[in-house]
């Protein structure tokens, strides 16, 4: 803890996870300061709001066990700051950067404020460079950049943690040999989530280029609001600092909205809607756009956050803000994840927008746009003949469609589904999708360069 700042017994009330002290001059918003009990123990807290002699503040560990008499707050005159190290990848720490793995603590090189450096605009670099995932759905149809942000949408039993733990495993620049450091922040997860995700990096030796950050579902609500940013930090620094690659998995953000709506009732702010702070957008961003690249600079950051849709409703403020800050996102389905396939992305309603600036001729492969466009344009026209054969049966429709049909259902079981081990290079997902696509008849294939077809096109398939 610091020494030094001013102190004050004026504690005036606790009401639920915040303390207001009374009677303060000189604090400032986002100061930190410490909690003093009667009986010694030390908390640490944050603070929220100031002004009229009176600050509220957040206490990190909760309210639990506090009095108005004999509590003492120690302001520090400073922001909340983390210890940096390169020596952090291959460690395991709690919610506020603190280890839990048993190991020493980390000697750190530097201590940067959790809010960060936010990256000027015009030293911002586009991101152009393809990262192979090894999921031929995500690496096929919904590529991801580096210094792209690519959300996640999952819903309550479907298996997003492992898609993010084989994402984790497998990522890796095209052509480059380096792996990535990953950062995974795990937000109000439950102890078997934290357990999955320490064992799957540990069996496959990940662990060693991975820091985690687990705050766990009986960990204080203020916490949540915390753990993302320290993880940020510690990526900013390997990225910008020691020119590294890095990932970013943050789940679950659908809790760290939750977080964000109890502490805003508590203060007693106008909710806005469903309840959440009218700042919903403006905070999930100081998140989000902390990934990125910056000129003359080797690193970068790279997100995917994960959040689970309340209801499967794509539309609840949590994804649909999401949406807007974001450059895309993978979409999950239910009706995927009960006919067996895994990983069960609905690309359909799966974008990435940055994704036509990562692939292609010197990037992947030079048919890799035109076949993207295919697989999408045959799937949607198979989903309606599915839906069509439903009203009027089978023997109702054409070879063609027929065709068709087969085509989606080799779609969702050669090129959507593969094992959770199983790490499909581009070219590997490239082959599939023309396996699958000369199931279909040659002028049916609009979306692809002719010189493609006569390469690629597989005249012996049925």
């Amino acid at each position: 803890m610091a020494s030094g700042g001013l102190e004050y017994y004026s504690v005036k009330e606790i009401k639920g996870p915040l303390l207001v002290v009374e009677g303060v001059k000189n604090v400032s918003y986002d100061e930190l300061l410490e909690i003093e009990t009667s009986t010694g123990e030390k908390r640490l807290g944050k603070v929220l709001e100031v002004g009229y002699g009176l600050a509220i503040v957040q206490v990190f560990e909760g309210t639990t066990g506090l009095a108005v008499k004999g509590t003492k707050a120690k302001f520090l005159g400073r922001t909340m700051e983390t210890p940096v190290s390169e020596d952090m990848l291959g460690r395991i720490f709690d919610g506020l950067g603190r280890p839990i793995d048993g190991l020493p603590p980390i000697i750190p090189r530097d201590r940067l404020d959790v809010n960060g450096s936010p990256i000027n605009p015009e030293r911002r670099d586009y991101p152009t460079n393809f990262i192979q995932t090894g999921i031929s759905a995500i690496d096929g149809m919904n590529t991801l950049i580096r210094g792209q942000k690519l959300p996640i949408f999952s819903g309550a039993g479907l298996p997003h943690n492992m898609i993010a733990a084989q994402i984790a495993r497998q990522a890796t620049v095209l052509g480059q040999e380096e792996e990535f450091a990953v950062i995974f922040a795990a937000i109000g997860v439950q102890n078997d989530e934290a357990s999955f995700f320490k064992k799957s990096l540990e069996e496959t030796g990940a662990i060693k280029r991975s820091a985690l950050f687990l705050n766990l579902a009986d960990d204080p609500a203020f916490e949540r609001i915390i753990t993302p940013r320290i993880a940020l930090t510690l990526a900013e620094y390997l990225a910008f600092e020691k020119d590294m690659h890095v990932l970013v998995i943050i789940t679950d953000m659908t809790n760290y909205g939750e977080a964000l709506r109890e502490i805003s009732a508590a203060r007693e702010e106008v909710p806005g809607r469903k309840g959440y702070p009218g700042y919903l957008y403006t905070d999930l961003a100081t998140i989000y756009e902390r990934a990125g690249r910056i000129k003359e600079k080797k690193g970068s950051i790279t997100q995917m956050p994960i959040l689970t849709m309340p209801n499967d409703d794509i539309s609840h403020p949590i994804p649909d803000l999401t949406a807007y800050i974001t450059e895309g996102q993978i979409v999950l389905g239910r009706e995927l994840h009960r006919i067996g396939i895994y990983p069960p992305i609905n690309v359909l309603m799966s974008l990435s927008r940055l994704m036509r600036d990562g692939i292609g001729e010197g990037k992947t492969r030079a048919d890799h746009p035109d076949v993207s466009s295919q697989l999408y344009a045959s799937y949607a026209r198979a989903q309606e003949l599915r839906s069509l054969a439903l009203i009027v049966g089978e023997s109702s429709l054409t070879p063609v469609d027929l065709k068709y049909l087969r085509y989606a259902e080799a779609f969702e079981k050669k090129f959507l589904a593969q094992g959770y081990y199983e790490n499909r290079d581009i070219f590997k997902t490239l082959d599939i999708a023309w396996e699958i696509l000369s199931m279909l008849p040659e002028q049916e294939l609009t979306r692809v360069k002719e010189k493609y077809i006569k390469q690629y096109y597989k005249k012996t398939a049925e």
